[in-house]
């Protein structure tokens, strides 16, 4: 497992009953994780500034036990991100990508040459800002207008407003599809797909169905000496393995892979001996 242990703004403080405690910088949030099947008590449910609460119908809503203010910043290393209680039980930022991150900020860096970024489905900006921080220039598409908004708020608090982002609202596919008719490449493609979706028009988005097809479409745009191709996933019982076949059959095909990592991400939790499992990625490295 790949740990998330750098943090020094956030923490998930313990978890039970399908719930976990966390602290985001000073603030103590209580939300479901349907990871978190096994059954302790959760004492400091109760110190929490805020619970969410599921609906049986779908969707929830906060318990706001304190008064917070609308948003707040959490720091990771030269990063600052935004972060608030949103209608579906997130907070904007997805803590254990921190691990990814760091691949991120470290490959680029080792890279010692120009490098070129593309983000999909690119949320808020983390994997944005650590790209940009290493000194890459990054393409940032999103297909929500308030994400791409949100993300730019975060390079600008991350003092990279002046870095060359480029941010796009568009649906990843065709983004993807019109800058293989424009001729243009990148070094290092990084996407975070949905589990599910849909798109303007009623598409439906399934990452089973719709994962191959989109790795193979990037890979036409990939420079024929690239850096890295990362995915990460959320989908339940989709194990790294999955990724790491993808990756194979499809950049394997037309380039030289020399490493693919392929494992879940995780949390230590701080007062429990166990690790929140958040997810899997697949990390690709090319000779």
């Amino acid at each position: 497992m790949i740990l998330a242990d750098k943090w020094q703004d956030y923490a998930v403080l313990e978890t039970g009953n399908g719930e976990k405690a966390e602290r985001w910088a000073d603030v103590i949030l209580c939300r479901p994780d349907p990871q978190v099947i096994w059954k302790c008590n959760l004492p400091l449910k109760q110190q929490a500034h805020a619970v969410y609460h599921r609906s049986t119908s779908g969707g929830g809503n906060w318990e706001f036990r304190q008064t917070l203010p609308e948003s707040w910043t959490v720091r990771y290393k030269m990063l600052t991100f935004k972060v608030r209680p949103t209608g579906f039980k997130h907070t904007g930022l997805f803590p254990e990508q921190a691990a990814n991150w760091d691949f991120i900020y470290d490959t680029i860096r080792g890279a010692g040459r120009p490098i070129r970024v593309l983000n999909l489905f690119a949320y808020t900006g983390g994997a944005t800002a650590a790209a940009a921080a290493a000194g890459a220039s990054v393409c940032h598409v999103d297909a929500s207008k308030g994400m791409v908004t949100w993300a730019k708020e975060n390079l600008a608090l991350s003092g990279l407003k002046d870095k060359p982002v480029r941010y796009i609202v568009d649906d990843v596919l065709k983004f993807v599809q019109r800058e293989q008719r424009r001729g243009h490449f990148y070094d290092a493609i990084i996407m975070d797909p949905p589990s599910y979706g849909r798109g303007p028009n009623g598409e439906i988005w399934k990452l089973e169905n719709e994962l191959f097809g989109l790795v193979e479409e990037c890979v036409k745009i990939l420079d024929r000496s690239p850096l890295f191709f990362l995915i990460n996933s959320y989908t339940t019982g989709l194990q790294a393995s999955v990724l790491s076949n993808i990756l194979r059959l499809t950049l394997g095909k037309h380039l030289d892979i020399a490493e693919i990592q392929a494992d879940e991400l995780g949390i230590p939790v701080e007062k429990q001996p166990v690790v929140l499992p958040c997810g899997t990625t697949a990390r690709c490295l090319f000779k």
